[in-house]
């Protein structure tokens, strides 16, 4: 348990020392919170309960807040728009991201080749290239990728599944870009 004091001073230069404890810890991570229901919302990620559900596609969440970003989706609602080209976004971090392609700003810079990136998570994955760490493995064959995205891809090898088909004569594929250059066979680009 954690003991904080707090010092409140007056205008006669005395102060106060107040004393409260920390009674809502999470003893998986030793991490105390001051309210019971933060410690409640942290625990749910070691529960896994998900009390909140989207009414349409069922998908849960363990805060009210995500169910509420989420519905968005399904509403077209997109509160965050970008003052230079209009485009709008369903949360605010998106925007950010977005309004560096006008400006130029790269924050995130590679300790070792200086390369630099719009968002935290692109750097991440670069440094993959540096350390030659491929965190995402097949269950099945045991090939690895420095991205999750291609690790994906590549299970529908295994699987058989091409969720990316031709409106025009059905022809499937196992990625977008594949479909988008077969589309131009149909109109001669």
């Amino acid at each position: 348990m954690q003991q904080f004091f707090h010092s409140t001073g007056s205008s006669n230069s005395t102060s106060t020392l107040t004393c409260w404890r920390m009674t809502n810890s999470c003893d998986i991570f030793n991490k105390s919170f001051t309210e019971q229901g933060s410690l409640k919302q942290h625990q749910r990620r070691h529960t896994g309960e998900r009390p909140y559900s989207c009414d349409i596609c069922n998908k849960s969440y363990t805060v009210q807040s995500s169910l509420n970003r989420h519905q968005r989706i399904h509403t077209g609602e997109r509160p965050y728009s970008c003052d230079i080209c209009n485009n709008s976004f369903i949360e605010r971090g998106h925007l950010i991201v977005h309004q560096r392609i006008h400006t130029g700003e790269r924050p995130f810079s590679c300790g070792i080749c200086n390369k630099s990136f719009t968002e935290q998570g692109t750097l991440k994955v670069h440094r993959h290239i540096h350390t030659g760490e491929r965190p995402y493995s097949c269950g099945i064959c045991n090939n690895s990728f420095i991205e999750r995205g291609h690790l994906i891809v590549h299970q529908r090898i295994h699987t058989g599944e091409r969720p990316y088909s031709c409106d025009i004569c059905k022809k499937s594929f196992t990625q977008r870009n594949n479909l988008k250059v077969h589309r131009s066979i149909h109109s001669g680009e």
